[in-house]
């Protein structure tokens, strides 16, 4: 089922280049990443290009092999400092495929690099140069023949056996990377909600191993998940744009001793609602929905792997935040799922109202069935402050259970080996402070009027208001009923228009907790 996610057939040669082996195989290209595993058969070329090109081992280059008679790509790392990540691995294999594209190839090889500083260059490499090679959803819809941009692809690497542990890993991962892709990019007329909830129907997710529920009744959604109804007020009125909560489960064949509760930001459109964006900043609030996309994107990658002793569920919290007539206004007063009074203090701040009851849900699920090792995330294209703060890093934020067990620095550790980086951000009182009740009647205040770019801790204090309006601030470490949660703001991570989404926290998330 992966191969359908996956941007072209891939091979797995392991064998040296000859010539009839390529052409047996039908490669067009070789593509060398670095120049630390250069094939036998290309040392003396390469050798050839140095003496002449002083440039050679900095820029990349396309050149004709007699030796092989094939095309060379030759995309070289350069030096790294020690500021350089394993990111640049994925950076260069990207690049090595746009110029073998350029250069007419259709059916390349790519020879993997190898790191004494990175161990997981190589199976970085293999996902920067799927992630490539990904075609938006909508193109691959409109406009069939240009589905793939490849044929084909085979890959290179001295170890067989480890190049088919790099394959099979590379493909579970490209193939929920795929899915979050699809769902993030799409524009907001073919992603809104009730066309999420049909892609996830059309053989996206094996309904023998993942199970879908959907709620998208106005009645249910305003009794049981107010604030989510608040904000899905004013699209409710318009068919195609009406909100739904779809909860996605997997339970493996031996008994749990893992939850793992992923609650997504699935946002379809941001207009600001009556706070509405004005300056031009409303291009690209397609994106808003990038959370929900890597929920389910990490859903796929649960399926691939089938990991055993883990329960998983994941919560897409798709709504669409128009403005008009019925939309939701700041001074409401809300009370939410808990039982918690809240203020809304600015309609532009409608991720965590969109999260905020499903995850008191999933909150209540593990005390109800008393759900072991339990861990609640929310993932969120949350604040412009995350992006101000760390730039195109995801950025996570422990409560105390979650922090006494060490998953930030886990978290950031797994993150930093695979390419998908983590800044750890403290929650601290002040974050709490900010969002008390400012006066009597009213517990919780959702947000002051000001973006989050112009607010101190613009990024760590939404955290705090869903831990207050969920009743998770009763379950911190000295409770009877500690349970882990994690906030993970990934505004500055998933990617924004012209490039595709980029699928983060998915890879630092599935190494973390599926390994």
């Amino acid at each position: 089922m992966a191969e359908r996610f996956l941007p072209c057939r891939i091979l797995q040669p392991v064998t040296s280049l000859e010539r009839g082996y390529l052409k047996d195989n039908h490669f067009d290209t070789v593509c060398v990443i670095d120049g630390t595993q250069v094939p036998v058969e290309l040392e003396a070329c390469f050798s050839t290009h140095r003496a002449v090109d002083d440039a050679f081992d900095s820029e990349i280059c396309c050149f004709k092999s007699d030796v092989i008679d094939c095309r060379v790509v030759y995309a070289p790392v350069g030096k790294l400092t020690d500021f350089d990540d394993v990111r640049r691995y994925a950076e260069v294999a990207g690049n090595a495929l746009n110029r073998a594209i350029k250069a007419g190839a259709k059916q390349p090889l790519l020879i993997l690099p190898s790191s004494k500083d990175f161990l997981e260059a190589d199976l970085v490499a293999v996902l920067g140069a799927l992630a490539k090679l990904y075609v938006p959803l909508q193109l691959r819809e409109d406009v069939p023949a240009k589905k793939q941009r490849f044929a084909q692809i085979g890959f290179f690497h001295t170890d067989a056996s480890k190049l088919a542990k790099i394959i099979k890993e590379a493909k579970a991962f490209e193939s929920g990377r795929h899915v979050a892709r699809d769902i993030g990019g799409g524009d907001p007329e073919r992603m809104a909600p009730p066309r999420v909830d049909s892609y996830l129907d059309e053989s996206v997710l094996d309904r023998n191993l993942i199970t879908k529920t959907v709620i998208s009744d106005e009645a249910i959604l305003l009794k049981n998940y107010p604030l989510f109804a608040a904000v899905n007020r004013a699209a409710a009125v318009v068919p195609r744009h009406q909100g739904r909560l779809i909860f996605l489960e997997y339970t493996s064949n031996s008994p749990p001793k893992k939850t793992l509760i992923l609650v997504g930001k699935g946002v379809t459109y941001d207009t600001g609602g009556a706070d509405i964006k004005a300056g031009g900043v409303m291009a690209g609030m397609s994106r808003d929905k990038c959370g929900a996309a890597a929920v389910a994107g990490f859903m796929k990658v649960v399926e691939q792997m089938q990991p055993q002793g883990v329960h998983v569920i994941g919560v897409l919290c798709m709504v669409r935040n128009s403005v008009g007539e019925e939309c939701y206004v700041s001074d409401e007063m809300i009370t939410s799922r808990a039982g918690v009074r809240v203020r809304v203090g600015n309609t532009d701040a409608e991720g965590r109202m969109a999260m905020a009851d499903a995850l008191c849900h999933m909150k209540e699920r593990i005390i109800a069935e008393n759900m072991p090792d339990a861990h609640l995330f929310t993932i969120a294209t949350l604040t412009g402050h995350a992006v101000l703060a760390v730039g195109n890093s995801s950025i996570v934020m422990d409560n105390g259970p979650a922090r006494a067990a060490g998953h930030g620095l886990r978290l950031q550790e797994q993150g930093e080996k695979i390419g998908d980086p983590f800044e750890i951000s403290i929650l601290r009182k002040e974050d709490f402070d900010f969002h008390c009740g400012k006066c009597y009647g009213e517990d919780v205040l959702q947000a002051n009027n000001l973006p989050s770019s112009r607010t101190v801790r613009g990024h760590q204090s939404p955290a705090a208001f869903m831990i207050l309006s969920t009743g998770l601030d009763k379950h911190g470490l000295k409770s009877d009923r500690p349970i882990k949660y994690s906030h993970l703001d990934i505004a500055g991570s998933a990617g924004d228009i012209p490039d595709p989404p980029t699928g983060a926290p998915i890879l630092a998330l599935a190494r973390t907790h599926l390994h």
